[in-house]
């Protein structure tokens, strides 16, 4: 886009509108892994991800590990699994997605 058709789409708002109603639809939603210790001692966050139309994605916290899912409910499986550690999915924006 030249600078001109910028120009001429921002004074346009309805179409400006719009443009933000669709994005906003169709924003990723964020999500984390959090481990829970013991007996709701403490907890971390593991990892953070999206949760696209067509699959998820997440990376640890420490940058180090990326993973590709299908949806969020599969990063779970990636979280460390030890007797004292319960890991669960929280969802960062307000509404859960269908």
């Amino acid at each position: 886009m030249d600078e001109n058709t910028s120009e001429a789409v921002a004074d346009q708002p309805d179409f400006t509108k719009d443009v933000k109603e669709m994005v906003a639809d169709h924003a990723p939603r964020r999500f984390a892994v959090v481990l829970v210790h013991g007996d709701q001692v403490d907890a971390e966050i593991f990892a953070w991800g999206i949760a696209l139309e067509v699959g998820s994605y997440m990376t640890t916290v420490d940058g180090k590990r990326q993973y590709s899912m299908t949806s969020a409910d599969g990063a779970l499986k990636y979280a460390p699994r030890r007797p004292d550690l319960t890991p669960q999915l929280v969802w960062a924006d307000a509404e859960t997605p269908e």
